[in-house]
């Protein structure tokens, strides 16, 4: 009798059917390629902040409450919470009522027929409070809630990742578009003093004092500096349509800040490849779905067991409107009913099997996931590193090129060089000037990928702008 009442009491308490959760174990590599010294409290807070343009900050502030894509993260965390509420309420009796009121006319050929003289017509009301409750013996419910609560957690995270794309789109865009504006202004000058040399020799070939050879020679190079103005207008055009979407605004114009070479360098955030997989939100977005698909399988194993439901009514039936409230009207149903599978020719099976084998592509997903985590950080770890060179040493060949650039036209001028060193020497540093401002843009650009990579706490101080589920 005891021991009746024990699996009595497990029945009503239900079990879970199918594979328990359990954390995927990766293996990280022991350190990154390239080692930085701890910033840890510039990690945490609003890194953008740290290249010390106020124009930027406004931007990435505008975009995290206007952007489109975050309004569609936060609309689709809604979306799994009303799911979550409505896979929980199976958990709970389902409370109902009806209400009938009906004119009937009964058969007089009927199987009961009516006695002689008893009206064929007559009216009917009827209203119920009811209930039913399947129990949840097998977990099915606690399974379907798991995965669900799984989901919600995987969509948050997802629009946390929204949140550190944005940032990161809208940081770089800035910066290209910065870095865009002074090759611009780099190809404006260069015209205009190509132009001047044009003039001049135009007037000495008309002289007799300089050959067509040499006034071609210039008009060539002028018109290469002219070519490069409407290309690059196009660009920052086109840059400035990109950032105004970023923004939630319609293609536009973008404010201006600090020039590209004032824009200062955010420390290199710190990071061990373990704490990685602990912040960066499409490796938790990973791991919840995957816990998700595990509990998926439950679902479809629950399929096999019986379910158990109960149904209680209480009502008033009565065919007078005078009598409808009176206790004689009264009715009432309390049942059980038991209902489970015998055979489903792989029907329940073929579930399993799906539900199985989503498991092992979610956990695939996962570990992909978790490897170009570590890639991408180390990737931007060494692009800090090397782009930084670069730059530097772009930069020092610019300064050169200028000097070169200089002695070269007063040798000229002197009589003591032809002009196509001159040529060479301006060609040169024309070129020198604008891939070297385009690598202190990719320079910063790098900064910003070891950040978005690293997904620091810094999202917990981006997020608050952001609109909220």
């Amino acid at each position: 009798m005891k021991s009746s009442a024990c699996i009595v009491a497990v029945l009503l308490a239900g079990c879970s059917v199918g594979p328990d959760w359990q954390q995927p174990k990766t293996e990280a590599p022991p350190a990154w390629r390239i080692d930085y010294a701890q910033a840890a409290e510039l990690a945490n807070a609003k890194w953008w902040e740290a290249f010390g343009d106020p124009v930027l900050n406004k931007l990435v502030e505008d975009a995290l409450r206007e952007n489109r894509d975050l309004l569609q993260a936060a609309a689709r965390v809604d979306q799994f919470l009303g799911a979550l509420r409505t896979t929980r309420s199976q958990f709970y009796p389902q409370f109902g009522y009806s209400g009938d009121a009906s004119r009937n006319r009964a058969s007089q050929n009927g199987p009961t027929p009516l006695p002689a003289g008893i009206d064929r017509n007559y009216s009917l009301y009827e209203a119920a409070l009811g209930a039913q409750w399947q129990i949840d013996l097998f977990g099915r419910v606690r399974r379907q809630a798991e995965a669900t609560q799984a989901q919600v957690y995987a969509t948050e995270q997802g629009r946390r990742g929204v949140v550190l794309s944005v940032v990161s789109s809208v940081t770089t865009g800035y910066i290209a578009l910065r870095g865009l504006d002074r090759q611009l202004e780099i190809a404006r000058a260069t015209e205009a003093n190509y132009a001047r040399s044009l003039d001049l020799f135009e007037r000495r070939h008309k002289a007799g004092q300089v050959s067509e050879l040499e006034r071609s020679q210039v008009e060539s190079q002028y018109r290469q500096a002219q070519a490069a103005v409407p290309s690059f207008e196009r660009q920052v055009a086109q840059q400035e349509n990109l950032l105004a979407v970023l923004l939630g605004r319609n293609p536009g114009d973008i404010p201006r800040g600090k020039p590209i070479e004032e824009l200062l360098d955010p420390v290199v955030p710190p990071g061990l490849p373990s704490t990685l997989l602990e912040r960066r939100p499409d490796v938790l977005q990973a791991e919840q779905n995957l816990r998700a698909a595990n509990a998926a399988i439950g679902v479809a194993k629950s399929l096999y067991y019986p379910t158990l439901s109960l149904t209680g009514l209480l009502g008033l039936t009565s065919t007078s409107l005078s009598d409808f409230a009176k206790s004689a009207s009264g009715t009432g149903l309390l049942a059980a009913t038991v209902a489970g599978p015998l055979f489903t020719f792989g029907g329940i099976s073929g579930q399993v099997d799906s539900a199985e084998a989503g498991e092992r592509a979610a956990l695939a997903f996962y570990q992909q996931t978790v490897l170009n985590a570590f890639r991408d950080t180390n990737d931007a770890l060494v692009g800090v590193a090397k782009r930084r060179t670069e730059y530097e040493a772009l930069a020092k060949r610019a300064a050169a090129l200028r000097t070169y650039a200089r002695l070269s036209r007063a040798r000229y001028e002197g009589g003591a060089a032809n002009y196509i060193e001159v040529l060479y020497a301006e060609n040169e540093l024309f070129a020198a000037e604008l891939t070297a401002v385009s690598t202190l843009a990719e320079r910063h650009a790098e900064l910003i990928n070891l950040y978005k990579a690293l997904g620091g706490g810094w999202i917990d101080g981006a997020d608050p702008l952001a609109p909220k589920p």
